[in-house]
């Protein structure tokens, strides 16, 4: 393994851990089954070459893995959950296991979850079942696989012990889960040093965000530096979100501790992809508001960012927090556009024009309650599918009159320039894509069986669809 290559001097958490997490042992487990290993990530990771056997004892054992870590870190925090502020938080059931730089100066750490209690588990058993494993690795590869902005599901293991759920069937399977992130620093960890009156605190954490993952918002003068990393960090959020809007992606739980300060989308949840347009699609069961929503999520992520410019008021001037917040609203239309786009297969054009041409079509979809991917698959390409389009299991839906005007502007769209509609994915008359019943399905078949290959052929089909639809 070329740890040499890819380990930074030390583990930049280590600058602020004592303030901002604790030392902690993982569980022991009974087993451990290899159920999932993302290689495409393994190889810049130079754990390409591990065996099965070396993998899965790995990642549920966690040795320290040399010149990193010593012990694996349970992260700090607080949040906004559903609203209101909850100050017992933190890392319940998952830890910081290592970090490291890639050759690209990229830097990415490993995070886990179900590796057992850490001191923030309140009354948890700080397991994780293998259903939502199994439900992350699939969330996180279609949204890598259309392009959206996201952590990785790098190692699934079941380790052989039966949990009791509320939510779902019990006994249920075990697993832990290994996920891959730029950062696991969230808002929340912000939010807790505020409430706890920790300034100086606070200060190091933001220079230590600044120097490893926001790099030009470097200023000497510590409230100009607060005020430009929220700046960076509003817009690393505003694309996410307008990527996840584009994407008919709901993520159902957006509290202050589910954003990072890259934006990248983790800690799924009780996720859902859109069967067809609809503001009002709610993901959770037990959001009975609708707080998070998928017409709200464009609002609910400027909220989250506005609690992330509360944390850093003892900092900077206000004023000055309130002026960064606006680079939110611009980064998610353009990611709204440029992910629209994306999937069409069609070139982006003049600001003002892209904009009709989004209202256009969605407003199209959400009246005819149009099937979401298969729309995007349809008229990958604008033009160069027109014909495809006519085969479409939807096919009556472009005969309608009110579809003319969608028509003439995905017509009058110039194609991508790397699109390419005779690859294997664009023969059949669908999409791939990820709805709760297809979920349920391949669930099933784990758990009534232990038959895995419908699990395996999604993620095959979705590497094909990954290739096809690569920016």
């Amino acid at each position: 393994m070329v740890w040499d290559q890819i380990m930074p001097p030390a583990p930049p958490i280590t600058e602020i851990a004592d303030a901002f997490a604790d030392p902690v042992r993982p569980a022991s487990f009974p087993k451990a089954i290899l159920r999932y290993r993302n290689q495409r990530w393994a190889k810049p990771l130079g754990m390409d070459t591990l065996s099965d056997e070396d993998w899965a004892d790995r990642f549920t054992r966690f040795p320290p893995l040399p010149a990193n870590l010593p012990e694996p870190l349970a992260m700090r925090y607080h949040g906004h959950q559903f609203g209101h502020y909850n100050p017992e938080l933190g890392d319940g059931r998952g830890f910081l296991y290592a970090q490291f730089q890639l050759q690209s100066g990229q830097p990415v750490e490993l995070g886990t979850k179900g590796t057992g209690t850490t001191p923030w588990s309140r009354r948890g058993d700080g397991r994780l079942t293998l259903k939502g494993g199994v439900r992350e690795v699939l969330a996180a590869r279609y949204l890598e696989a259309l392009g959206v902005k996201t952590s990785k599901l790098f190692s699934l293991v079941e380790t052989g012990e039966e949990l009791q759920r509320g939510d779902e069937p019990s006994p249920t399977r075990s697993a832990v889960m290994v996920r891959l992130s730029e950062t696991h620093i969230r808002f929340g960890t912000f939010q807790r040093a505020m409430a706890l009156g920790q300034t100086e605190n606070l200060a190091r954490l933001v220079d230590h965000c600044v120097k490893h993952y926001h790099p030009d918002a470097a200023d000497p003068d510590m409230a100009r530096q607060a005020s430009a990393l929220l700046y960076r960090i509003a817009e690393a959020v505003g694309k996410m979100i307008g990527q996840w809007m584009a994407a008919g992606f709901v993520h159902g739980v957006m509290n202050t501790d589910n954003f990072n300060i890259t934006g990248e989308t983790f800690d799924f949840g009780p996720y859902r992809f859109l069967p067809e347009s609809d503001p009002n699609f709610v993901a959770a069961y037990f959001d009975e508001q609708g707080l998070y929503r998928f017409g709200r999520q464009p609002a609910q992520g400027l909220w989250a960012l506005q609690q992330l410019a509360a944390a850093l008021s003892p900092l900077t001037e206000v004023d000055d927090l309130t002026e960064s917040l606006s680079a939110y609203e611009p980064a998610y239309q353009q990611a709204f556009i440029d992910q629209t786009c994306h999937q069409f297969g069609v070139q982006t054009g003049v600001f003002e024009k892209d904009i009709e041409f989004l209202s256009l079509i969605y407003a199209w979809m959400t009246e005819r309650k149009a099937p979401w991917s298969q729309v995007f698959f349809d008229w990958h390409g604008g033009p160069e599918s027109e014909a495809r389009a006519t085969s479409s299991p939807i096919a009556n839906l472009y005969k309608e009159e009110m579809f003319a005007p969608v028509r003439a502007a995905l017509l009058a769209r110039r194609p991508a320039s790397n699109i390419n509609l005779d690859t294997e994915y664009f023969q059949s008359d669908r999409p791939e894509s990820l709805l709760i019943d297809e979920i349920e399905t391949i669930w099933a078949a784990i758990a009534e069986n232990d038959d895995w290959s419908l699990f395996e052929s999604k993620l095959s089909r979705l590497d094909d669809m990954d290739a096809t639809l690569a920016k």
